[in-house]
Order: C-alpha cells, then sequence, then structure tokens
C-alpha cells in the first residue's frame, strides 16, 4: 500500500509544512482583515472548535464553520456550499485559534481553486489582543 509520498521523498514536520505553505500566499494581519471585511473586499471564516468559541467570542459578521466542513460549504462548485461561496475569486480570511490550522486550511481553499484564500497572522487571539470587535461567547452571557 502506499501513501502519498513519492518514494525517495523525505517526511516532513509541521513546522517545515507550515513554512512550505505559507510560502505560497501572502497571510493578513488582523487589522488589515478587519478592515477588508469592513469593506466587503473579505469573507471572515472562523473554524475554531465550539468550545473555543464558546469560552472566548466571536468576531461580528464572520462565517463559522466547522473545520472539517470548510471545503464543502467554500466550493463554489459544490453541493452544500453556503451562499456567500460565490465565485473562485472569492477573498477568505480564515481564522483559528493562533493562526495554525487555518493555514493548512487556507492552502487546502487554493488546492480547490479558491486563490485569494489566505489566514489571519496569530488568528483570533491576534484579533482580540488588537482591540477589533469581539461578541460574548456562551460562557460569558448571563453572567454578572
Amino acid at each position: 500500500m502506499s501513501g502519498t509520498r513519492s518514494r525517495g521523498e523525505r517526511p516532513v514536520g509541521i513546522d517545515a509544512l507550515l513554512e512550505r505553505v505559507r510560502a505560497g500566499y501572502e497571510r493578513i494581519e488582523p487589522r488589515d482583515a478587519y478592515a477588508a471585511a469592513e469593506d466587503g473586499e473579505a469573507v471572515l471564516v472562523d473554524i475554531r472548535y465550539a468550545a473555543l468559541r464558546e469560552r472566548d467570542g466571536l468576531i461580528p459578521g464572520a462565517l463559522v464553520v466547522e473545520r472539517n466542513e470548510l471545503e464543502w460549504r467554500l466550493d463554489p462548485q459544490g453541493s452544500h456550499r453556503l451562499p456567500e461561496a460565490t465565485s473562485h475569486d472569492l477573498r477568505v480570511v480564515v481564522l483559528c485559534n493562533e493562526g495554525y490550522a487555518s493555514s493548512l486550511a487556507a492552502e487546502s481553499l487554493h488546492r480547490l481553486g479558491l486563490h485569494r484564500a489566505t489566514d489571519l497572522v496569530g488568528g483570533f487571539q491576534a484579533w482580540r489582543a488588537a482591540g477589533l470587535p469581539v461578541t460574548p461567547g456562551a460562557e460569558d452571557q448571563g453572567t454578572s
């Protein structure tokens, strides 16, 4: 049984893989992503899992798409796409908690033809640290 690696190709560690993936596109900083979303030039897509969203909150206007559904929801040709997934020219900014899983997700979207896909440097934590808008998660609601 053969894997996806070619014979003689050496395995790559996650740090090297991230470096290779990130070299294929330009990542975006939180304030630039905020401005692009506000201007209607980009769609923010939050792939963090529910417990993190509940604990830390949400970015207003961001689409919440579980990581395991991302490609199906954003493929403009897919039968399970979101209404926002209208074109391969869509500028998608994927964000995770700290900006690691989102890099791999953005690369996957590139393979689907979403050539303007990118990810948020530092993820949600960098967004929040920059003082950008966040709505409370479920854990924060109803407490006083």
